[in-house]
């Protein structure tokens, strides 16, 4: 059985997935990304939307009939089981297209980027696991300055999400986003070239 070859990205929020994913398109990678698939599973008139303002209420919804996303996160970080019940409606949607998308692309691999990966049924539909690591105190400076949390706030989103060993665990690579952008891309040039010798092998043995 011959298909491009899948690999999970993940990493904690603020770990530098997107820079990682913008350097992978560059060297010719097809990027599937379920960030941008739940934003749009989420947009007005997708049944998701409906369901979500059916359970949490419709002040969640703006003025222009889109959901407020900061409403949102500010509700799902401040209560697990609010959190659960958002992930039941959106996950399975988010991997039924990101696997359609898989199904459908072509070239060597396919990166799926996946923030959540250590606790998704994704994983079984993949080739690899690749991990972006960086240390807590980067992740929540980035955060702070990127999305203007306070450090509490911070530490919540982090909290709540796997944490850095859980998601090491997963790994069958690793990149280290601790240094510089030339650091970062030496890395992804490096498991590009790995990535296409894989991509000769049957499925099982990749």
């Amino acid at each position: 059985m011959t298909r491009p070859l899948r690999i999970g990205l993940t990493g904690g929020i603020a770990s530098g997935k997107s820079t990682v994913s913008d350097l992978f398109a560059d060297l010719g990678a097809t990027i599937i990304d379920t960030d941008i698939i739940a934003r749009e599973v989420v947009e007005p008139g997708e049944p998701a939307l409906d369901e979500i303002l059916a359970t949490f209420g419709q002040n969640l919804l703006n003025e222009d009939g889109t959901l407020d996303r900061s409403a949102m996160r500010q509700l799902i970080f401040a209560d697990d089981e609010a959190r659960q019940r958002l992930e039941s409606i959106l996950h399975p949607r988010i991997q039924a297209e990101a696997l359609r998308q898989a199904g459908a692309a072509t070239g060597a691999y396919t990166i799926i980027a996946v923030p959540l990966l250590a606790t998704s049924p994704l994983q079984a539909h993949l080739d690899r696991i690749l991990v972006v690591d960086c240390d807590e105190t980067t992740q929540v400076q980035r955060l702070m300055d990127r999305d203007a949390e306070s450090e509490a706030q911070a530490r919540r989103i982090l909290a709540a999400q796997a944490s850095r060993e859980e998601r090491l665990d997963i790994a069958d690579d690793v990149i280290e986003n601790n240094s510089t952008i030339d650091a970062l891309a030496r890395q992804v040039s490096q498991l590009h070239d790995r990535y296409i010798a894989l991509t000769h092998l049957p499925v099982g043995q990749r």
